[in-house]
């Protein structure tokens, strides 16, 4: 599989990382058999990041993707996170090293490869939102000491938020990676112009963070399944989740979806959800970009297309259109 360099890490990550939340459910809620054999085909065909948070299934897919590792002992990079509860605010330093420590054991692992900041980023600040000053002042010191103390080589944010908040992060250069919603329905932190008013315009997200030489992960590649081109979803699948940056609701996200079908077979794709996968992995400024699975057979497919690899200039410009 095609792989990329994230940015000033260095890490050479595959084109397609492997999603270990909650929206697909595989390593959260899936037959442990079933999450041995779909890790192990990932890794058959040459994909090397795996993406896992506390949050997902209250630490479910932390211990299972440990426990599968275990087993399995594949040379690999691994990226969890940090989200802040609001009472938390007040000591963050104490927080994200107490919310890794419990990461790592369930991982069975000394350190991972990327730590980042899973809350979203605000002017306000409000609730469990986090302002840009917040984010440098206090985030950034504990995230480095806990880097400094070897249990991450790398910080990093999940860019989701207020896009001008978000642009003051990139541009600071404090972290190393960001998550960045990047897909079909939503293209602009390539620069894209939004598709519609209900879409956030992240404004070139991913130029400020090549400035920054920011390693770049994408996120929501399928919309959370709307790209899918199937209403239907698995029984150990989440129920349809909040848009992020796309449509104001799913509803309106698969609506949107199909409207790409018609260049199906101009792409040589044979669903939509291909389609999808490759515009992804089509903006080069993206390293990987992360795909959520029920089963294995979601994956083989997703796979399959990461190995056809970008899409043609021609087909991506029709696509913009």
């Amino acid at each position: 599989m095609l792989t990329r360099t994230l940015g000033r890490t260095g890490l050479q990550v595959s084109v397609l990382g492997f999603g270990c939340g909650a929206v697909g459910g595989l390593m959260v809620r899936g037959d442990p058999p079933e999450q041995e054999r779909t890790v192990a085909r990932a890794l058959e065909l040459g994909v090397t990041y795996f993406d896992t948070a506390p949050s997902y299934g209250h630490g479910e897919s932390e211990r299972n993707l440990g426990r599968v590792l275990a087993a399995l002992k594949p040379d690999i990079r691994i990226g969890t996170k940090v989200r802040l509860r609001a009472e938390e605010k007040g000591d963050i330093a104490k927080a994200a090293a107490t919310s890794l420590e419990a990461s790592l054991r369930r991982l069975g692992r000394d350190s991972v490869d990327i730590l980042h900041l899973h809350n979203a980023i605000t002017a306000s600040g409000s609730g469990e939102t986090l302002t840009p000053e917040m984010v440098l002042n206090d985030v950034v010191p504990a995230f480095d000491a806990l880097r400094h103390q070897g249990k991450t080589r790398f910080i990093g944010i999940t860019a989701v938020g207020e896009t001008p908040c978000l642009h003051k992060i990139a541009d600071s250069g404090a972290f190393d990676t960001a998550q960045i919603s990047y897909n079909l329905l939503n293209p602009t932190a390539a620069g894209a112009r939004p598709r519609s008013a209900s879409v956030q315009d992240y404004a070139g997200l991913l130029q400020r963070m090549r400035a920054a030489r920011m390693g770049a992960i994408g996120i929501r590649i399928l919309a959370g399944g709307a790209l899918s081109g199937s209403a239907e979803r698995h029984p150990i699948a989440s129920p349809p989740p909040e848009p992020i940056g796309s449509g104001p609701d799913y509803a309106t996200d698969m609506a949107q979806a199909v409207r790409f079908q018609p260049l199906l077979a101009e792409a040589g794709a044979a669903t939509l959800a291909e389609l999808a996968v490759r515009f992804a992995i089509s903006e080069e400024l993206i390293a990987t970009a992360l795909i959520g699975i029920a089963t294995s057979e979601q994956f083989e497919h997703a796979a399959q297309a990461a190995l056809k690899g970008p899409l043609p200039p021609a087909l991506l410009a029709r696509l913009q259109q």
